[in-house]
């Protein structure tokens, strides 16, 4: 069985992270009690909440960062998140999530992504795919401000002992994706389907356009 990491945005979901990062900023600003709305020039992809936040303060002098804007995100990202994003769905992911999800005893489905996982159930549950990533499993930005150490995290969650390097593969759509993959010594196959295109993610495993290209990779690596 291989497990596989999911990442959420530009992977499952392309261009839904609009209301996600707006939460963001306003509940750090709150907290810090600072304006976060001009700040530009930080980076968003393939990058954890907690690590981007940082960012943000620190671009409007702020050093020490309180936690309080975790719990302050989630509830502002309820209030914001539209009821229906289903049509931010990846073309073809929908298939290819009820083909894997069809097939329990080869692929056990998860998550690894730099979302809070609050935000990150509550994002897929509005698209209409939560249902195929079980609860209590997963890495998420919440865990860590260092996306590399989100593999291992869902490794361990996924079994005890951990799950095998072996036979785990993250899926995302970034070089930090590839990266974070190359942290935990996991493949890694790589989606064309955010902002980077096929030749930017040449460092993965396996490379492909869409989503419909992913299952014969995955069925050739059960071997």
């Amino acid at each position: 069985m291989l497990l596989l990491l999911f990442d959420i945005d530009g992977t499952l979901l392309q261009r839904a992270s609009v209301e996600h990062a707006l939460a963001l900023r306003t509940a750090a600003g709150a907290v810090h009690g600072v304006d976060l709305m001009g700040v530009d020039g930080v980076d968003y992809a393939g990058r954890t909440d907690r690590a981007i936040t940082r960012d943000l303060l620190a671009a409007v002098g702020v050093s020490e960062v309180d936690d309080a804007w975790l719990d302050a995100c989630v509830t502002e990202y309820e209030r914001l998140c539209p009821d229906d994003l289903s049509a931010k769905v990846a073309p073809g992911m929908v298939d290819l999530l009820e083909a894997l999800s069809a097939r329990p005893s080869e692929f056990r489905l998860a998550l690894v992504t730099g979302n809070l996982e609050p935000v990150a159930r509550i994002k897929l549950a509005a698209a209409g795919i939560g249902h195929y990533f079980e609860p209590g499993q997963g890495g998420f930005g919440s865990d860590d401000e260092d996306r590399g150490r989100l593999p291992a995290i869902a490794r361990g969650r996924a079994s005890s002992p951990p799950w095998s390097r072996e036979r785990t593969v993250v899926i995302g759509d970034t070089p930090r994706d590839i990266a974070c993959a190359r942290v935990d010594e996991v493949r890694v196959a790589a989606v064309a389907t955010g902002p980077y295109a096929v030749e930017a993610l040449a460092e993965a495993d396996a490379v492909v356009d869409d989503a419909s290209s992913l299952l014969p990779v995955l069925e050739d690596w059960l071997g």
